[in-house]
């Protein structure tokens, strides 16, 4: 069943119907995910990875999509009153700044090395994101006025956007944590931060995956339809709607793509 799905994915042609049903209705389902939680990134490479991508082409496919579909949800998030964008543009910076050399890191090392890191990786965001979800230390705080970042937020965040550059899945997550434990956000204002410094840090790893011709455009601009379209409806809902039943979700996806990214080391 697999074979015969990758063999598919793998010989339909791109600019067919189906190709294009099913890059929009991925795009969609990933968009709307990623702008409520996280992580859903990783079924962005799973299916670019069984369309025959190698994982470094996947991953820098991916980010057109990602960015597309940050700037329209972080400005649906501010019109909200949800996203406080200077503080955001703080996050952000860091965030960058790290992302610059995860993404340099990304587009040199040999794709089974990346494989392995977030085969290991991966289990860890979604162990985190559990027990964010079920944690008697999930609480809403006040949001200040005013956070001023320190070295310690700064560095946090750094390192945060190191690993950003180098996969974004699942660098939403650690922005909402770093935001819910080092700035003490509610989860909601977390979610918001992780808009715009999504939107901030993207294009730094954009360009050294387009630099180093690691984007398959056609691809990227048919998914990134489903992204947008996706983070709008998400984004529309976030207020409303609670995300615990679509983090364990994808968690659950994530668990699965991690052990087959390490097992296919070994076959």
């Amino acid at each position: 069943m697999v074979s015969y799905i990758t063999d598919f994915l793998q010989t339909t042609p791109i600019y067919s119907p189906i190709m294009i049903t099913i890059l929009i209705s991925v795009g969609f389902i990933v968009g709307f995910i990623n702008t409520l939680a996280g992580m859903a990134t990783a079924l962005s490479y799973a299916l670019f990875m069984a369309m025959g991508m190698p994982i470094n082409i996947a991953n820098g496919t991916t980010r057109f999509g990602v960015l597309a579909q940050f700037a329209v949800s972080s400005h649906m998030f501010k019109k909200s009153g949800i996203l406080d964008v200077k503080l955001g543009v703080k996050v952000g910076i860091a965030v960058a700044i790290g992302s610059f050399i995860g993404a340099k890191y990304a587009a040199l090392v040999d794709p089974s090395v990346m494989e392995i890191t977030m085969g290991l990786m991966l289990p860890i965001m979604a162990f985190l994101l559990l027990y964010n979800q079920y944690s008697k230390k999930e609480r809403k705080f006040n949001v200040p006025k005013e956070i001023k970042l320190n070295f310690l937020h700064i560095l946090g965040f750094i390192l945060v956007g190191v690993y950003g550059g180098f996969t974004h899945a699942g660098a939403g997550i650690l922005i909402i944590f770093g935001s819910f434990y080092l700035l003490k956000l509610d989860m909601l204002h977390a979610n918001g931060l992780k808009q715009l410094a999504v939107v901030m840090y993207t294009p730094v790893a954009l360009l050294i995956f387009i630099y180093y011709n690691q984007i398959n455009w056609p691809v990227a601009l048919i998914y990134s339809i489903g992204n947008i379209a996706g983070g709008v409806i998400a984004s529309k809902l976030a207020i409303k709607k609670g995300i615990g039943l679509i983090n364990v979700s994808v968690a659950i996806a994530v668990i699965a793509m991690s052990i087959w990214l390490i097992y296919k080391q070994f076959i």
